[in-house]
């Protein structure tokens, strides 16, 4: 089975599940869904955002660059014939 089939399977699930409900309650179903999804969407946009900023230190580029370059090691090793 691909993914959409058993995604398709487990829905039709739900609705055999749901179909012994009153109509207030799928109603009220309904409506929590609808805010779990709203939740789901406004979180994925606030930590998509968080994602971004400026970088914040107290060093100079010049020493950064620095930093970096002397971080760096070099491990090649030429092996004679």
């Amino acid at each position: 089975m691909r993914a959409a089939e058993i995604n398709t399977t487990i829905v039709d699930g739900y609705v055999g599940l749901l179909d012994n409900l009153s109509t207030n309650n799928k109603l009220d179903l309904i409506s929590k869904l609808t805010a779990s999804v709203k939740t789901d969407l406004t979180n994925k946009k606030s930590s998509f955002r968080k994602a971004f900023g400026a970088f914040d230190s107290k060093k100079s580029v010049a020493e950064m660059i620095e930093e970096i370059r002397d971080s760096r090691v070099c491990a090649k090793q030429i092996e004679p014939f």
